[in-house]
């Protein structure tokens, strides 16, 4: 059940990600700058004069992007390059990290913040978290011992090596078939 729904989920941000990129390039083609709206729950505007194309007339914690604004064309070319990244790793049902996509790009996002910034702003656009777009968590810490899993199709056989370490899984939903054994029972 648990693989219907991830489809499910994955499915739905496909299509939302499509309906974005679709008004986005027809706001293009006919002339008009595209306009973002994303709710930060805080308000950055000082301009009162309504001259401007930022978040003074909207609710607060509004915060609109525009290529009107040429201080935000860059952070829209960012958000739209990380969001190809996402649309392949949900297409591909593959993960990857914020410093791998980082890596992707990195004379372009030019430090980690840019790339962090991009993908909140993505899953505020997209009304999910992090994980739904596959975006994880850099692996931190190491396993080893008398233990043997797969992760996502991929054997990790710690007892047969019990001095290597491998690092702990990512994708920890992923885990399945895991076989702990006491050396000094089973040996």
């Amino acid at each position: 059940m648990e693989g219907k729904r991830s489809n499910v989920e994955r499915s739905h941000l496909l299509h939302r990600i499509r309906v974005f990129t679709r008004s986005f390039v027809k706001d293009l083609s006919t002339g008009r700058f595209p306009v973002i709206s994303i709710n930060r729950f805080r308000n950055y505007c000082t301009d009162s004069s309504g001259n401007c194309f930022c978040s003074y007339n909207l609710p607060n914690g509004m915060e609109v992007l525009t290529l009107q604004r040429q201080t935000q064309v860059h952070r829209l070319d960012v958000l739209l390059r990380v969001l190809v990244i996402v649309q392949q790793l949900l297409q591909e049902n593959r993960h990857c990290s914020k410093r791998d996509i980082y890596y992707m790009h990195p004379s372009v996002f030019s430090e980690q913040s840019v790339v962090d910034r991009a993908i909140n702003d993505i899953c505020i656009l997209l009304e999910c978290s992090r994980h739904n777009l596959n975006v994880v968590s850099v692996a931190k810490g190491l396993v080893m011992g008398w233990i043997r899993f797969l992760e996502a199709g991929k054997k990790f056989d710690c007892i047969s090596r019990p001095n290597t370490a491998w690092p702990i899984p990512v994708n920890v939903e992923e885990v399945k078939d895991i076989q702990i054994t006491n050396s000094s029972i089973d040996g």
